[in-house]
């Protein structure tokens, strides 16, 4: 009788796609809300873009199994962080600390990979990607997922301006206004959605805002809604809203 080989595959690939563009003072985190494994879709709303405190959201995708585990045990880490020193940890903090515990589980890593967005101690808007065992930089914008060979050369072109002209006697700008982070944003998601089978049904896209940056042309998008954080009613604090919109469902 001839020999067989048995192996154990304890991952396995769920689809969907996420991404983060930061502003001069606004990070935008965006992510669909398509499970799928294969050709089967196993449910058209799985939330893959967090809330971690009034100023950090994180988004993961890959195994959605580790994905829900490991954003768990971020947000218990961080509020044993809360109790601990009455404040909210810094973003680049939560960025060292998302590196030290996927790097923590390198020999048998979670299989996800994030992107953390917020906003900074000095008010500017930043973005942070992760590969699964803990790699990480600071960027303007990522995408990770499915379909992130589509989305990434748009954003490339986009944001970073990448095979773009400067206009005459000018230059290009360093941050967009948000308005049109979030037409970018929307349009990514559009065009993945038509050539991937992977990516649909819904769109979250979460916006966090600096203390000192006025919201009133947020509270004009139909559908905005704030997102309740620790500090709810105290002046001077930053904020976080989030934007649902539908995708193709076939």
């Amino acid at each position: 009788m001839p020999h067989q080989e048995r192996r154990f595959n304890p991952y396995t690939e769920n689809g969907g796609t996420i991404l983060a563009i930061a502003g001069q003072d606004f990070a935008v985190i965006a992510g669909d809300t398509r499970q799928s494994e294969g050709y089967n879709i196993q449910t058209r709303y799985a939330p893959k873009v967090f809330r971690l405190t009034d100023k950090a959201v994180l988004a993961v995708n890959g195994f959605a199994a580790d994905g829900n585990m490991f954003v768990q045990k971020v947000q218990q880490r961080l509020e044993w962080y809360h109790h601990a020193h009455n404040k909210e940890m810094p973003l680049r903090a939560i960025a060292r600390l998302i590196q030290t515990m996927l790097y923590a589980k390198r020999f048998f890593p979670y299989y996800v990979y994030n992107i953390l967005g917020g906003i900074e101690e000095d008010g500017s808007g930043a973005v942070y990607s992760f590969d699964p065992v803990g790699s990480y930089e600071r960027e303007a914008c990522r995408a990770a997922g499915a379909a992130q060979s589509l989305v990434q050369p748009f954003l490339d072109n986009q944001i970073y301006f990448k095979n773009q002209l400067p206009p005459t006697g000018g230059v290009h700008p360093k941050h967009l206004p948000l308005k049109e982070v979030l037409s970018i944003v929307v349009d990514s998601f559009t065009g993945a959605t038509e050539r991937h089978i992977e990516v649909g049904d819904g769109l979250e896209i979460y916006i966090v805002v600096a203390s000192n940056r006025p919201t009133g042309d947020l509270e004009s998008i139909p559908s905005v809604k704030q997102v309740q954080g620790t500090y709810e009613g105290i002046q001077g604090r930053e904020k976080i809203f989030v934007l649902r919109r539908d995708l193709k469902k076939d």
